[in-house]
């Protein structure tokens, strides 16, 4: 794979609509107002998708509703951006009904994290799109304080690399195997990255920075998840691993899930870093993927190109 095969969309100006979907799970309007008032202060106008509030069980609408509001998106000149409410489950469910043809003709900037790691790798496949990993428009302060909202803006509005450095306090800072990595960022959800095996959506890992996160997986899972990737040989060729947070993974087994991800990383031969607060914890900031990034493990930084021109 060569470093760089992504297709960019034009950053995010202000005055430009962003669309706000809901893929995956259904969301909660107070969030929403929130992330909208955000939005609003940069400039940007955000937009409801018709189905945006949608509820079917898990599902934030039927799956023909939550691909129209994509489809919609994707086809609309006046749209921007594409904005996630929130993540929860449901994109997979979806991706194969994306009018990729839509996507390549008019890419626009895609954001979200967690379940719309589905998305995102779907996009990868059918479009090169870079997209954008961070917080979703259901926005909660308390886990995504200032810095949080400052990260997320600039990876939409501003064309420059974003870096990200380990942070000694997150519970994956002991994961680390210092040297230097360089290469396509691609990854994000280690559940959904997992579960694209044997899709069309699984990305060529030969050569990238693998970016790995989760939220409420017990250790023994995490090691199943892992263990099923290297015997699948997904990993054999990667040139680093970033990983983000693993949020709310204890349970009741003297086994931390820094152990798990130390032991089943460690040994891969390449550099590898933790403690990167990228994911479902507090302070989550946001980075592009689907394009070139460096993995400096033994100065603790991850720095990966723009995902906007």
């Amino acid at each position: 794979m060569s470093d760089d095969q992504a297709v960019r969309p034009a950053a995010l100006r202000p005055g430009d609509t962003v669309l706000l979907v809901s893929p995956s799970g259904p969301t909660r309007p107070e969030r929403v107002a929130r992330g909208v008032e955000l939005l609003t202060s940069w400039g940007l106008r955000p937009v409801l998708a018709p189905n945006a509030y949608a509820r079917h069980g898990y599902l934030a609408g039927d799956d023909a509703l939550r691909a129209a509001d994509l489809n919609a998106a994707f086809a609309d000149p006046t749209v921007r951006g594409v904005l996630c409410t929130r993540g929860g489950y449901g994109a997979q469910r979806v991706v194969d009904m994306i009018d990729m043809a839509a996507v390549r003709r008019d890419p626009k900037v895609v954001a979200g994290f967690s379940d719309i790691t589905a998305l995102q790798l779907a996009l990868w496949r059918g479009a090169r799109l870079a997209t954008v990993h961070g917080p979703g428009a259901a926005w909660l302060d308390e886990r995504t304080p200032a810095a949080s909202a400052e990260s997320l803006r600039t990876a939409l509005m501003n064309p420059e690399p974003v870096r990200v450095s380990r942070v000694d306090t997150e519970e994956t800072a002991s994961v680390h195997v210092p040297g230097t990595a360089t290469g396509p960022l691609l990854g994000g959800n280690l559940c959904l990255l997992v579960s694209s095996l044997g899709t069309p959506d699984m990305p060529d890992l030969t050569g990238a920075v693998l970016l790995v996160e989760d939220v409420a997986e017990p250790p023994y899972k995490v090691d199943r998840m892992l263990t099923h990737l290297r015997r699948a040989g997904v990993l054999a060729k990667l040139a680093g691993v970033a990983v983000g947070q693993f949020t709310r993974c204890a349970d009741n087994w003297a086994v931390g899930v820094a152990d798990v991800l130390a032991e089943r990383l460690g040994d891969l031969g390449v550099p590898v870093l933790g403690g990167l607060p990228i994911g479902h914890g507090v302070g989550q900031l946001t980075v592009p993927v689907g394009v070139p990034a460096t993995l400096d493990a033994t100065a603790g930084t991850l720095t990966v190109s723009p995902a906007v021109r």
